[in-house]
């Protein structure tokens, strides 16, 4: 397996715990709080983790593009972020993450059209069928 595979599994359990430890967290607060309250933690795991693995000499190579497009990805994020902690704060989790999952169709389309990346039948046929499993969800 591709230590990349590896990566994006393991991403993909700790965020499926995320959205249910988030939706306990929010017991009595706002959304808002409680996104904000998160987000200082995931701030604080980030630069100690960074701090431990970047070498210091990747400082000194960072460019206007680099801070450019990480900034626009920092505010989409934060956009995702507040609207997705809206959502589980008065949905259910199992339907919002599945919704919010649909993503990836975004992506694959946005990858196409800016970064020139092949869509495959596979490809095609996985978020052909991500559609058709969010139209289910969403006429529940």
């Amino acid at each position: 397996m591709k230590p990349w595979i590896l990566y994006a599994l393991i991403s993909m359990i700790f965020a499926g715990f995320t959205s249910v430890i988030a939706k306990l967290g929010l017991s009595g607060i706002s959304a808002e709080l409680g996104l904000a309250i998160r987000t200082c933690f995931v701030f604080v795991f980030v630069v100690a983790f960074a701090g431990l693995v970047v070498p210091i000499s990747q400082l000194t190579g960072l460019t206007r593009g680099n801070y450019l497009w990480l900034g626009l990805s920092g505010i989409t994020t934060a956009v995702s972020w507040v609207f997705y902690y809206k959502a589980i704060k008065e949905g259910e989790v199992s339907t919002v993450a599945l919704i919010d999952k649909g993503s990836m169709v975004v992506a694959v389309l946005l990858a196409f059209f800016i970064l020139k990346e092949q869509i495959t039948a596979r490809t095609l046929a996985g978020a052909s069928l991500m559609i058709v499993g969010l139209i289910v969800i969403a006429r529940k």
